[in-house]
């Protein structure tokens, strides 16, 4: 979905819904900084006209808030116009590897974990090392989670928020089929029985409930079981540090499931997207980020949605904190103290942590998590109570992608893809799958 956005100053325009597209994979394209990249900070000038471009992934639902947000920051800062335009996640990076190659990425954008290593290390992003305390202020930041937007010495990215993986279950379509929800602390192989029972009851409905889609084409759903086995993702080279049996298990141990027709169909899966099943009422559970139950509740229409633990596994139940986002800047942006400085307002801004709530994960900063008014049975309150009640179980370390995973990452949800249509075996998803990261991952 993409669309663009104008200040008050200028008519709006509205763009259509794209569909979502399966994503290329992002090439190593020399970005050739701009003197954006090494110039020294000044504060942000207010003096002339300044236009600044703010992308991001994500739905309708988010782009509201930002739109919230930038009319705020435009209010501070009358000189600055922000055209504002987003897209569903796979569209999303397409662009960016489009405007990478033509180094013209947006002044300000949402980046991922999975992939800032690799524009960093490509020369097209900013270095907003020098804009610390100028423009851009980050003493109130976790020094650990400020670190994952450090690349090679250089601060390429800000968190805006952090987040851990959770379950979301949809209690109306439990009511309507008069099925408890999953119990907490239920192990994986409890939950694929949970799903079959869920599918079962819902089989005579129209539209069709399932209990939840197939996971196995998650990537950080599979780092999240490795965890949970007690092996880790990847060395410190980058390169996997599991074995091709271990994939191969995780990709056999849900095969009845898609033989038995249990999971919600991919072919819908792809009709509905960029929504969910459970955001379109026919799925009553889905593993992802808590920050994403926001975006569920707005898409299904309703704030019946319930947050648990991910399932648990053979060496226990223990998660990971992971930045949600990051924002960044493009190299050859024209005006780099202004990218800060708006950087800077979406980070640090009380009033934006009210804005956008949890909806991005809980605010990495104490101003903005503070800013936020919790009502009780509200998706902020559930959110910032899961994360208080799983901070016992994040006993792992962040498992911290480096180049190339962005790449791996979009070819694992490519062979979960054709593993859905049956395209593919569970020997051969692995055999595809180390191919890509023989080939990308490790700075190879």
């Amino acid at each position: 979905m993409v669309r663009t956005r104008t200040t008050a100053r200028k008519a709006a325009v509205h763009a259509t819904a794209l569909a979502a597209a399966s994503a290329l994979a992002l090439s190593a394209c020399s970005g050739g900084g701009s003197a954006a990249s090494s110039a020294e900070a000044a504060p942000v000038a207010t003096d002339r006209d300044i236009e600044l471009s703010l992308v991001w992934w994500g739905d309708d639902d988010r782009a509201s808030r930002y739109e919230e947000a930038v009319t705020l920051f435009e209010e501070k800062y009358p000189n600055i116009d922000v055209s504002t335009q987003f897209q569903a996640w796979d569209d999303y990076w397409t662009t960016r590897t489009t405007e990478a190659a033509g180094q013209t990425l947006p002044d300000v954008f949402q980046m991922d974990l999975a992939y800032i290593h690799q524009y960093a290390s490509n020369n097209q992003l900013l270095d907003l090392s020098s804009q610390v305390g100028v423009n851009l202020e980050t003493g109130d930041y976790d020094e650990t989670l400020l670190g994952s937007g450090a690349v090679n010495g250089g601060q390429f990215g800000v968190p805006t928020s952090t987040n851990t993986l959770g379950m979301f279950y949809h209690q109306d379509l439990l009511d309507e089929l008069g099925v408890e929800p999953p119990a907490e602390g239920l192990t994986w192989d409890e939950y694929d029985a949970w799903i079959r029972e869920v599918s079962e009851a819902g089989a005579d409905h129209d539209p069709q409930i399932y209990g939840g889609g197939d996971y196995t084409g998650t990537l950080w759903l599979f780092i999240q079981w490795l965890l949970q086995q007690g092996k880790t993702a990847f060395a410190e080279d980058g390169t996997p540090a599991f074995e091709k049996a271990d994939l191969v298990a995780w990709v056999e141990r849900t095969q009845p499931l898609r033989d038995d027709g249990v999971f919600f169909p991919i072919e819908r899966t792809k009709q509905v997207e960029p929504l969910t099943g459970m955001q379109v009422n026919e799925s009553v559970t889905e593993l992802t980020w808590d920050n994403m139950l926001a975006g569920y509740a707005a898409g299904a229409g309703t704030e019946n949605l319930g947050l648990l633990p991910v399932p648990t596994g053979a060496e226990g139940s223990q998660q990971f904190w992971k930045p949600s986002m990051l924002l960044a800047s493009s190299a050859n942006t024209q005006e780099p103290d202004a990218a800060a400085a708006l950087i800077d307002f979406l980070v640090n801004d009380p009033e934006v942590g009210k804005i956008f709530g949890t909806s991005k994960g809980v605010p990495a900063v104490p101003a903005q998590k503070d800013a936020m008014e919790l009502e009780d049975g509200s998706i902020d309150q559930k959110i910032v109570t899961y994360e208080e009640e799983v901070a016992d179980r994040v006993t792992a370390d962040t498992p911290l992608p480096g180049e190339g995973y962005g790449v791996v990452e979009a070819e694992f949800k490519r062979l979960g893809e054709e593993l859905a249509y049956g395209n593919v075996t569970a020997e051969e998803f692995a055999d595809q799958w180390f191919q890509s990261a023989e080939a990308n991952l490790g700075g190879q």
